[in-house]
């Protein structure tokens, strides 16, 4: 990953930078946390598209997962390192065609590209750092329920997510369930498990173990703890992708010339190692581990009787979609909300390859999908 100059002690966006889409909106009081205590002077990151309608019937919440932002759709630029995360979803004729929808996607809180994190200044004039508190899946909605208020949006045609973004739009639908008409989960469950919060284990400790973390006070510092960040999205990648495709796409090949018993690289190898380097550029360890925290600390049904009456709160017309091949969030999950959810189909099956990506990456058959449920009547 080296013979390059060392990427930046963060790859958060930070006050100063070119905010290229980004509006931003100042939440008008502190924001009280699930966990205790409250997070004052809360900024929220957003992007919109299309124009919402004057009765506000229009508007659509997209929910990113962990490492992503703002930049739904649209290329790479000022202000935005990487092209838009979910491309092919807001276009002419699409499912999120902008002549039709207002299309809304935050900046989760405790995110790093623009809402308030641990790479963002404090009240005090300092970096939040290590000081940064605890922030869970339902904080990030009381955040994004302000932003509603102050775009004039009563109620959401749809919200929609995957991943992280699962979790959030369930979070959604089970706090304001009068507020989204229409639920669209990809690959997410109803609350986090062992099995996946062992595997967010290692990445925090990968990056917490880097002698460059500091407590998580590395902001100001010349290097920050990007090794550690690199580790945890190796780790990460291989929870995202399926066995499978790793064997027939890369099967014990080395990379190009490199010879494995000299020191070199297998092709898999190199292919972790590439989107290692790209995390490190445009993302922040610290945020990493809140986010990831966040996601361990998912439970709908926390101080609502259990799963069970949690989903039943939904009152929204809801498809649950998950990846035949995924095996983070496995499609027994999916089947357990589409089963618990009064307004949801029998559960959609994305036939993929590509393991927990597939949501991502088989972009025809969700935008298929989501066009379905927007053009359904509630």
């Amino acid at each position: 990953m080296r013979d390059k100059p060392l990427p930046p002690a963060t790859g958060a966006w930070r006050e100063g930078d070119d905010p290229g889409r980004r509006r931003f909106l100042d939440l008008p009081a502190p924001l009280k946390l699930e966990a205790g205590g409250e997070l004052p002077a809360v900024r929220l990151s957003y992007e919109t598209w299309g124009e919402l309608a004057p009765d506000g019937s229009n508007a659509v919440l997209v929910l990113h997962a962990l490492t992503g932002d703002t930049h739904l759709e649209g290329p790479a630029g000022p202000g935005h390192p990487t092209a838009g995360w979910w491309p092919g979803l807001i276009e002419p004729g699409g499912p999120l065609d902008p002549a039709r929808w207002f299309v809304v996607a935050p900046n989760a809180v405790g995110g790093c590209q623009g809402s308030t994190g641990p790479a963002s200044t404090a009240p005090d004039g300092r970096t939040w750092g290590s000081r940064f508190p605890v922030v869970t899946v339902r904080d990030t909605v009381a955040a994004e329920q302000y932003l509603a208020d102050a775009l004039g949006i009563d109620a959401f045609a749809c919200v929609i997510g995957g991943s992280m973004g699962s979790m959030r739009s369930l979070e959604w639908a089970a706090t304001e369930p009068d507020r989204v008409r229409r639920l669209f989960l990809l690959a997410g469950p109803a609350a986090s498990s062992a099995d996946q919060i062992g595997w967010a284990s290692p990445q925090i400790e990968a990056i917490r173990s880097d002698p460059h973390w500091h407590g998580g006070d590395y902001h100001q510092l010349p290097e920050g703890p990007w090794r550690g960040l690199g580790i945890a999205r190796r780790i990460a990648h291989l929870s995202y992708r399926s066995g499978y495709e790793l064997a027939t796409r890369f099967g014990r090949d080395p990379q190009d010339t490199e010879d494995p018993f000299d020191g070199g690289r297998y092709a898999v190898e190199s292919y972790l190692d590439h989107h290692a380097e790209k995390l490190v550029h445009r993302f922040d360890a610290a945020s990493y581990v809140r986010l990831t925290q966040a996601m361990n600390h998912h439970d709908v049904g926390r101080d609502r009787g259990g799963v069970a009456p949690a989903l039943a709160r939904v009152r929204a017309r809801t498809y649950v979609a998950g990846v035949t091949s995924d095996r983070l969030y496995p499609l027994a999950e999916q089947e357990e909300l589409a089963a618990g959810i009064p307004h949801a189909d029998p559960l959609k099956v994305i036939d993929s390859p590509y393991g927990h990506d597939g949501f991502l990456v088989e972009t025809p058959t969700v935008a298929r999908l989501l066009g379905e449920l927007l053009d359904e009547t509630v």
